[in-house]
């Protein structure tokens, strides 16, 4: 099981202030838990301010052909957006980020994990459900699934030719989040100190 939470508004408006934004909501899998009605109140507040191009809601974005299928259906209101807000779990946000390469893509939850089932899905990269999340950091690339050593402050320095040291089969994580923040115009983030990750969120959820 695993549950998404909002993150903080204050969060949130920093990333949309002055711009456009094209929302996607997930209510994916039973086996999530989405703040349905949170996340559209807050929604309802950005989109009286004159914010969003569009909202679409649907459910397992996860899944790459029903995720083009559904967007494909809104590539004008997205188009017209400066950048995505997601709200989903992690993987979601990582596969909308996948395939809007010139998109900033942004995740509005943290997911957590539960104890029980955890859902399936057919994608390569997955979510590590560990609190606060780093996505809107570093390009929607999770640094702590696409590295093999989930480092949070930038390459080891053992990567060669762009390959992980401990898998030579896989590509390093911090390059792709290099190329992809400077892909969007956003390689100033890298200048920020690594910031402290808020995990009493997860603990407390886990203990719930």
């Amino acid at each position: 099981m695993l549950i998404t939470q909002l993150k903080a508004r204050d969060t949130i408006a920093s990333l949309t202030e002055g711009k456009k934004v094209f929302i996607i909501n997930c209510h994916g899998c039973k086996e999530v838990y989405f703040p349905e009605k949170e996340a559209a109140a807050l929604q309802k507040e950005l989109a009286d301010a004159g914010n969003v191009t569009g909202i679409m809601t649907t459910d397992y974005i996860c899944n790459p052909e029903n995720m083009e299928l559904r967007l494909k259906k809104h590539m004008d209101e997205i188009n017209a957006a400066d950048a995505v807000l997601v709200f989903s779990c992690g993987v979601g946000v990582q596969a909308v980020s996948a395939y809007l390469e010139d998109k900033p893509v942004y995740a509005g939850c943290d997911t957590c994990r539960l104890p029980g089932f955890q859902g399936v899905t057919p994608l390569e990269y997955d979510c590590g459900q560990c609190g606060e999340c780093y996505l809107n950091l570093t390009g929607g690339i999770c640094p702590i699934t696409a590295c093999s050593k989930s480092l949070v402050n930038g390459q080891c320095g053992g990567a060669k030719n762009g390959m992980c040291e401990v898998d030579n089969n896989m590509e390093c994580g911090w390059e792709r989040i290099y190329r992809r923040l400077k892909e969007i115009g956003r390689l100033d983030v890298l200048k920020c100190p690594t910031q402290v990750r808020n995990y009493a969120t997860d603990k407390e959820v886990s203990q719930q």
